[in-house]
């Protein structure tokens, strides 16, 4: 049992591949709408929408300046924000019966952590340069350079499974959990279970949100670090 059952997008072709880049494409399109109804009659006294996204990357600042200051929260706020509300239509869109989450697809979010990895290993590269930023890899001990730094590229690398596998696990148990309440019970027993899954659809997106802010901490905050 899977979206070619029970999605619209199932209607016009079986093949999953294709039901996720459905609802993909679905929701980026959504989020760009949305961005473009936010900023199109940007007011000082702000309409409902620009509000809510004027709270949005407020939250967004507010939560990230512990983990990288708010210098840095803010530099990098295009980047983290963008991926919090695309992650969380990507969950959210699941909910509604006849879609399907994007998120739960693994390729989805292997995706969406190759982003965040390239991103910031390029921006610690930037920062430092190349050779320094390696450096820091092999650790504060030169005779343990050997040792220190495959452990430090295969942690590196480790974040890649921990991104991907973590929202795509949790998406795709929520989708599952939502498909055998429908089918139990599909008026009265799934009403709570929206209410958490919407919750669960908001964690998962700060979840990622704030490990791409960890990650970016990392590399280009090293200097004070080693400090």
């Amino acid at each position: 049992m899977d979206g070619r059952l029970f999605t619209f997008a199932g209607l016009i072709s079986h093949n999953h591949d294709f039901i996720i880049a459905f609802h993909t494409i679905l929701i980026a399109i959504i989020a760009v709408v949305l961005a473009k109804l936010a900023t199109s009659r940007m007011q000082i006294v702000p309409g409902a929408i620009q509000n809510v996204f004027e709270v949005f990357l407020g939250g967004v600042i507010f939560m990230a300046k512990d983990v990288i200051g708010e210098e840095k929260a803010r530099k990098y706020l295009p980047l983290t924000a963008t991926i919090a509300f695309f992650v969380f239509l990507a969950n959210a869109i699941g909910i509604i019966p006849g879609f399907e989450a994007p998120s739960s697809s693994l390729s989805f979010t292997l995706t969406l952590a190759l982003i965040v990895f390239v991103y910031y290993n390029f921006e610690g590269m930037r920062t430092f340069g190349i050779v320094k930023y390696f450096s820091h890899f092999a650790g504060p001990v030169s005779l343990l350079a050997p040792l220190m730094f495959p452990i430090e590229i295969i942690s590196h690398c480790s974040r890649l499974v921990s991104l991907s596998f973590r929202l795509f696990g949790n998406i795709k148990g929520d989708d599952m959990f939502l498909l055998v309440m429908l089918m139990l019970a599909p008026w009265v027993a799934p009403l709570p279970a929206f209410l958490i899954l919407t919750f669960m659809a908001f964690l998962q997106a700060f979840i990622f949100m704030i490990l791409t802010y960890v990650f970016l901490a990392g590399a280009v905050l090293m200097s004070e670090e080693d400090h």
